[in-house]
């Protein structure tokens, strides 16, 4: 008997799970998009593993620490928790290519567009990367799922000029974008 392939909802965070106000790292500062919750209830209830993908030049620019970003994400995973639902991991990149200060100051495979971060967790828990779908809000988070071979990206309006995205779907949210994986599910 085989086991069925495992398929993930990857998802950036600020501006998809919750509201951009620049670089984010103090859980006072952390606000939820309203439907986060549900849909991520819902995306699990269609199969997805739930795996968050995050830049976060903010530590390599010396705005805050690896372990400020840490007790930011146990937070925000514990929330996610009171809800029934399980962030399988989240994976962030801090390095910045030109602004980034010491060891940070570098180009990596993590950040996105490149696809690092989606390798790491396919190879973490065997992911099936064409059944797979992502959500982001930037057109790099949409070429990290192309580099990384993600059957389906899915970009949330607004911060960029949707005319010109390779995603397969602009929508508002990410309810709107776990809506539209159902109908085609």
């Amino acid at each position: 008997m085989s086991q069925e392939p495992v398929k993930a909802l990857f998802l950036d965070r600020d501006g998809v799970i919750n509201v951009d106000n620049g670089y984010i790292w103090r859980i006072e500062d952390f606000i939820f998009y309203d439907g986060v919750f549900e849909a991520c209830v819902a995306a699990r209830d269609m199969g997805y593993l739930l795996v968050v993908v995050t830049n976060q030049a903010g530590i390599g620019r010396g705005l805050y620490t690896e372990q400020q970003f840490h007790l930011l994400t146990a937070w925000m995973e514990a929330q996610f928790r009171e809800y029934g639902v399980e962030i399988a991991r989240t994976y962030f990149s801090p390095t910045h290519p030109e602004e980034g200060i010491g060891v940070y100051r570098r180009e990596s495979h993590d950040r996105k567009p490149g696809p690092g971060m989606l390798f790491k967790a396919r190879d973490a828990f065997g992911i099936d990367m064409a059944a797979s779908a992502l959500v982001g809000d930037r057109e790099t988070d949409i070429a990290a799922g192309i580099n990384g071979g993600v059957g389906t990206r899915i970009l949330i309006e607004g911060v960029e000029d949707d005319d010109m995205t390779r995603a397969d779907a602009v929508v508002g949210s990410l309810a709107e974008a776990v809506a539209w994986l159902a109908e085609r599910d």
